[in-house]
């Protein structure tokens, strides 16, 4: 074989293992992570009120609970899924945010899937913050369709930072912003 055909299949090699190889999805998780860009500050004059706390939704045992019991409080929502790998990527930000706010303000990790995947991966992956279910046809004040997507709600109701798509949540700005609205 001349040696420019055995690069070429290299290549081709190295190409397949991103499609067909657990070294392929780890490498996608990663650039995801590294590409992410930070979640949108909204600007006060443009913050929506969310249009209500009266929104039912299931803990990690399965019981049902209300999301009004988050009211008055700041919150941090994000809608994901176990199987997508822009959920994936910024599980690692979301760790860290939850590592310094929890019990500061409350955290919902919103997926419509079953248990079993979403247990494995948070323990395939270290991860501990609260999982929550959704219910599906329950009314709901955020859009969960975007998946995945974030909102940090200040205590009056109005999101003041959001995300469409993966997002740094892990950054400088978005601290400032927490510490300041948790003041």
């Amino acid at each position: 074989m001349k040696k420019r055909t055995v690069k070429n299949v290299l290549l081709i090699l190295l190409v397949l293992s991103f499609f067909v190889t657990p070294l392929g999805f780890e490498s996608k998780v990663l650039l995801s992570r590294v590409f992410a860009p930070k979640p949108e500050i909204v600007e006060p004059q443009d913050r929506e009120k969310i249009s209500g706390y009266d929104w039912r939704l299931k803990d990690a045992d399965w019981k049902i609970f209300n999301f009004n019991r988050s009211e008055g409080r700041v919150v941090f929502v994000n809608f994901w899924a176990s199987w997508r790998i822009p959920s994936i990527a910024e599980r690692k930000s979301i760790q860290k945010l939850y590592d310094t706010y929890k019990g500061r303000m409350d955290f919902y990790m919103i997926t419509n899937e079953k248990k079993e995947p979403v247990l494995e991966l948070m323990e395939e992956r270290g991860y501990a913050f609260p999982v929550t279910y959704l219910i599906i046809g329950e009314k709901m004040p955020l859009d969960a369709t975007k998946v995945p997507s974030g909102y940090i709600i200040d205590k009056n109701g109005y999101i003041v930072a959001e995300s469409e798509g993966i997002a740094d949540w892990d950054n400088a700005d978005i601290r400032q912003l927490l510490d300041t609205l948790l003041q």
